[in-house]
């Protein structure tokens, strides 16, 4: 197979003649491809079957230890001027980096077949979806590429009818930690990932096309690629309203977007539909609304953690037809992690489990699986025109000061409370605890230019015709004078999301604080629930004094983006500060 794109098949040739592959392989995405894919990696030992009867479809890849998450210290971003990178980006000169990659990628594939992956992000006949094309030496990529992406065929065909794609080149090269970078060249629409096999280094659709390409994409196009889920809450009456919310990670997004809905909203009618996990892509639409699609086509997700008590949507969705990565064995051959039941026999390495190696499965252990196997998974996220976002959420892991929810007064408002939500550490990441971080929009890995034009960007929605969803802040994890979470979490979040949906459509009158609205008494749901009225009064409790000192750490965080920054988040950020002077005063 080639193209008939002649810009693509020139790459293509092109990098064959760099790497020198034994073979070239073009992706069609079929399931032939797929079963001939997962026989040869089970005969090199890249993939161990998994117990067929109980995980039909189901295998397992173990990684080289060095290579089991994102390298951020080894991510560039390579703007010809260093100043669009921003501060929050690691930058390296387009030739230079180009030059770097080029040396290591000399040769890299002899003996290897080179795959070829035209993908889609995004339903393949819609207006918001983009493609690309990952050459990788892979097969685990490109047997990863086909669930997360539409690969093959019909993505090829939409490349050669419109004549642009994202350019991926990937190899896993020798996997060592000393040669191993991920460029992207945002003005060129190229990424180059060398020395890692693991997916969001290697998955180049995922983190590397969907958020830092694509957010440069969309600065220069006027629409947002987001670290977001996308969810549809059913009302009752039939009703669905659409919500997309920004975490960082450990934040929750995956139960969030997977939500079982408590059960006495269950018995009245409340449902719960998934349409993305982890990204979205917004653009307004001609009636003014932002209409958002997921560019994924399926999850790659967190494994510990991930149980019966916390997620059994997730549970059952990665039962069939799942690639695990880095999780633990059972004695009889099941996939098995932190807060499963069962107990391991086989860690992640691969040897015979001993409590004293650590955790049996490694703390950021995958699954790979198909959006459409999830029982939340809403026909929805097909659409080609994406589903209308009545309100979008930030949130992160604050202990203390910030309420459960509060909604920003006006688009520029919700702008900073994205710009400055951040989380704290816990032991289990940093040996320093509470150190808060802050992370703007949950894109500081991601976002592929300086922060100071994204944020200038996103104000940029703000105008006449326009139909803004309203922004709104959540935080789970306020904690008590015990140290224990006041609030319950998981499926009672949609109490929180009701009372968001309720302000949407003007039921809600809410409290005005300096920082913001709040629910007023009684309008936040709480039948059931064993929370008594001093729990919600701290759940809810604005502290002018804190955050008098909140907002001049803002400010701090603020300045550091430089000349960049737009002048109307400092003057926000001044004028919540004086309401919240005048409230302390008075």
């Amino acid at each position: 197979m080639s193209s008939k794109l002649e810009s693509l098949q020139r790459w293509v040739d092109e990098v064959a003649a760099l790497t020198r592959p034994a073979k070239i392989h073009w992706c069609d995405g079929s399931d032939a491809e797929y079963r001939q894919l997962v026989q040869q990696m089970l005969q090199t030992g890249d993939l161990i079957e998994l117990n067929q009867e109980t995980h039909p479809g189901c295998y397992l890849h173990r990684s080289s230890p060095s290579d089991v998450a994102r390298v951020e210290h080894l991510t560039f971003v390579c703007t010809r001027d260093e100043q669009d990178a921003g501060p929050n980006n690691h930058w390296m000169a387009p030739a230079a980096a180009h030059a770097k990659m080029d040396a290591l990628f000399d040769g890299c594939m002899e003996g290897r077949t080179m795959y070829v992956i035209p993908y889609c992000m995004g339903p393949i006949d819609s207006p918001l979806a983009r493609c690309g094309v990952e050459i990788t030496d892979s097969p685990y990529v490109v047997a990863n590429m086909r669930t997360m992406t539409r690969m093959g065929a019909a993505a090829q065909a939409r490349i050669e009818r419109e004549g642009t794609f994202v350019k991926g080149l990937h190899s896993t090269g020798e996997l060592d930690p000393e040669r191993r970078f991920i460029m992207h060249f945002p003005e060129e629409l190229t990424i180059k990932s060398y020395g890692s096999g693991y997916g969001g280094n290697a998955l180049l659709g995922k983190k590397c096309h969907a958020l830092r390409i694509a957010s440069f994409q969309a600065k220069s196009e006027g629409w947002l690629a987001e670290h977001m889920l996308i969810v549809g809450i059913e009302n009752p009456k039939g009703e669905t309203h659409y919500v997309a919310a920004a975490f960082p990670s450990a934040c929750g997004k995956t139960n969030l977007a997977m939500l079982i809905p408590p059960e006495g909203y269950r018995k009245n009618g409340w449902k719960v539909w998934t349409v993305g996990d982890d990204i979205c892509w917004m653009r307004p639409g001609a009636d003014g609304r932002l209409y958002a699609i997921n560019p994924e086509a399926g999850y790659f997700g967190v494994a510990p953690g991930t149980s019966d008590a916390t997620n059994p949507n997730a549970l059952t969705t990665i039962a069939r037809d799942t690639i695990f990565t880095n999780v633990a064995v059972t004695a009889d051959n099941q996939p098995w992690w932190e807060g499963l039941p069962g107990k391991p026999v086989t860690d992640w390495q691969g040897r015979p489990y001993d409590p004293s190696n650590g955790p049996a499965a490694h703390p950021n252990s995958r699954f790979t699986v198909s959006a459409r196997q999830c029982p939340t998974w809403s026909p929805r996220a097909e659409d080609s025109q994406g589903v209308p976002i009545s309100a979008i959420v930030f949130g992160g892991r604050r202990p203390s000061l910030v309420p459960l929810v509060f909604e920003a007064r006006d688009w520029a408002h919700g702008v900073l409370i994205g710009a400055a939500m951040g989380s704290e550490t816990t032991a289990a990441a940093t040996g320093a605890v509470g150190v808060l971080r802050r992370d703007s929009m949950a894109m500081k890995p991601f976002a592929g230019y300086h922060y100071g034009d994204y944020f200038r960007h996103w104000l940029s929605f703000d105008k006449p015709g326009a139909k803004l969803p309203k922004i709104f802040h959540v935080n789970w994890f306020r904690k008590g004078e015990d140290g224990r979470f006041l609030w319950p979490g998981y499926g009672d979040n949609l109490r929180v999301l009701e009372w968001m949906i309720d302000r949407v459509e003007g039921r809600a009158k809410g409290r005005q604080t300096p920082i913001g609205t709040v629910p007023s008494d009684g309008e936040l749901k709480l039948d059931g629930l064993a929370l008594d009225r001093r729990t919600v009064d701290t759940l809810l409790d604005v502290d002018h004094a804190g955050w008098s000192d909140e907002l001049a750490a803002i400010g701090e965080y603020l300045h550091s983006f430089g000349e960049r920054l737009p002048d109307e988040l400092h003057a926000e950020q001044q004028r919540i500060a004086n309401a919240l002077k005048t409230a302390e005063a008075a």
